[in-house]
């Protein structure tokens, strides 16, 4: 992390796995605030201030909910970098439009929230380790 700047997190379908893996480092407490591992779109509302509309039009899986839990996790805990997760994990609750292993994230850094879409393959606990692991990797491509 860059001297000085901190990391907060949300989490949805990963359940903190990503926040894990940064607290295993020693000398993590320097910059990583916190996370929020919001499970449900309730939690989402409640605990990250996403917008019900949002999840009401785009879904707990979109683009747009990925959004708004990285702002949000950033405004509450105050954090100069945040990020999220929000997927389907399975083995269960995919659907033709949101099947099993697709994962919307976001990075926001100052003004920017960039976001990406990825489709992994395998397993719940597949799914959720690559989706912890690409966050992270694109963390640190920012913050390079």
């Amino acid at each position: 992390m860059a001297a000085g700047r901190t990391l907060a997190a949300a989490e949805s379908c990963t359940g903190g796995l990503a926040a894990q893996l940064i607290t295993a480092v020693p000398g993590s407490s320097a910059y990583f605030l916190g996370g929020i591992v919001a499970y449900s779109g309730t939690a989402k509302n409640r605990l990250l201030g996403v917008k019900t509309a949002t999840i009401a039009k785009h879904g707990s899986v979109s683009a747009q909910c990925a959004r708004e839990m990285a702002l949000g996790a950033r405004n509450i805990l105050k954090s100069d970098y945040s990020f999220s997760i929000t997927g389907v994990a399975g083995p269960g609750g995919g659907t033709r439009h949101k099947p099993v292993g697709l994962v919307y994230f976001c990075l926001a850094a100052g003004k920017k929230a960039i976001g990406y879409k990825r489709m992994f393959s395998g397993g719940r606990g597949r799914v959720r380790t690559l989706a912890a692991n690409f966050i992270l990797e694109r963390l640190a491509k920012v913050i390079e």
